[in-house]
């Protein structure tokens, strides 16, 4: 007898993280999003606001992540 796998569950969320935004010449040139800051008033995008809670201390855990750049 096989045991099946839970079905898989997808939770999207959003909250405010500081940015670093260069201008050169009146147009954005980099965008550096720190992305260390702890999760703070969650607001729910997508899935079962059941799981927003676990999602949450999940993507929270203390784990260090790196600054993401977009731009030259």
């Amino acid at each position: 007898m096989s045991q099946s796998s839970p079905a898989p569950r997808r939770v999207v969320f959003q909250y405010l993280v500081p940015v670093h935004v260069e201008v050169e010449d009146g147009l954005v040139a980099r965008v550096t999003v720190i992305d260390e800051t702890p999760v703070r008033d969650p607001t729910l995008v997508e899935g079962d606001p059941a799981d927003l809670d676990d999602a949450v201390r999940v993507a929270d855990d203390g784990q260090t992540w790196p600054s993401w750049r977009f731009g030259y």
